[in-house]
């Protein structure tokens, strides 16, 4: 079955949830920590990242990357440890969260880093150093915030950085696990 929510379709069973904030704000850093306490607690947890850079999975000495600059579209990779498949955008349109999610297998949460302005909860990662204002007040889906810091304007639960645990105990409530 397929529920719909906060603007993206996904199966009842795995929960799509929003690590976001602007670039150097500590995203990767807050989802690794919270991967390893997510697990811990026997869920099962897939992310998805999107990044405005260009970026390289496989070396250029590798075989897959001789498909790919030989003009293959998908160039797939497997091993007894693991598989990735390597899609070339070419001259297509990148493709929106919606289709990533498609993609993914069913698990019990999915991470999603990034996507800032798209329309799914998220929690907000803020540091004032940074320099860049405070996405949650023109957002209605931030609904926490993680700081290093007083976060005066937030008008959304507020959790330090460091409580890797009770940012997990709020997505796990939050999203019904």
């Amino acid at each position: 079955m397929v529920s719909c929510q906060f603007g993206i379709c996904y199966d009842v069973l795995m929960k799509v949830f929003g690590i976001a904030g602007w670039s150097g704000s500590g995203k990767t850093t807050l989802i690794v920590r919270l991967l390893a306490e997510l697990r811990g607690r026997g869920l099962s947890v897939s992310t998805i990242k999107h990044t405005h850079h260009l970026f390289q999975i496989d070396a250029s000495d590798h075989e897959s990357r001789a498909f790919r600059d030989c003009g293959a579209y998908e160039a797939m990779v497997v091993s007894p440890r693991g598989w990735a498949l390597i899609h070339e955008l070419r001259d297509e349109q990148e493709p929106d969260l919606r289709a990533m999610i498609d993609t993914l297998a069913e698990v019990d949460l999915l991470l999603v880093e990034g996507f800032k302005f798209h329309p799914h909860d998220k929690l907000e990662i803020y540091r004032a150093a940074v320099g860049k204002p405070l996405l949650c007040v023109s957002d209605p889906h931030v609904v926490a915030v993680a700081s290093d810091g007083a976060v005066p304007d937030a008008r959304v639960p507020v959790f330090h950085l460091d409580d890797v645990a009770g940012i997990a105990d709020f997505i796990r409530r939050h999203t019904g696990l």
